[in-house]
């Protein structure tokens, strides 16, 4: 099993900055896919930023040129840092790992930390 804790989440005023954090306890970090998806109130949860076992990048369109996903592989750690937020990036905020347990994509399991709140106020 992995174990995922955000942290960061919190208020911040329109345009600011905010930078969001997820701690894995697996042992084998560096080999998984990471994640952010968010959940706005009243929305499903959606793609937010990825960040693969070799470094590769991918964004939301809607978060495109704002924020940066990286990872600090000796840390266990997946990073979030949010500029120029806007009211409708609020949103719980969760990451995912992957972990390939074998060869092929299907075989493939994803674990979920519990959210992190981000409230961007106007």
């Amino acid at each position: 099993q992995v174990q995922l804790v955000e942290s960061g989440g919190g208020l911040v005023q329109a345009g600011g900055p905010r930078r969001l954090s997820c701690v894995a306890s697996g042992r084998t970090f560096r080999s998984y896919d990471m994640g952010w998806f968010r959940q706005a109130p009243g929305k499903e949860r959606e793609f937010v930023a990825t960040i693969d076992s070799g470094f590769s990048t991918n964004y939301a369109e809607s978060v495109k040129g704002r924020f940066t996903i990286s990872r600090d592989n000796a840390a266990r750690t997946v990073n979030l840092q949010m500029d120029s937020l806007k009211p409708e990036d609020t949103a719980v905020y969760y990451c995912k790992a992957r972990a390939h347990i074998g060869p092929v994509e299907a075989s493939a399991m994803d674990f979920w930390g519990k959210g992190t709140l981000v409230t961007v106020s106007s």
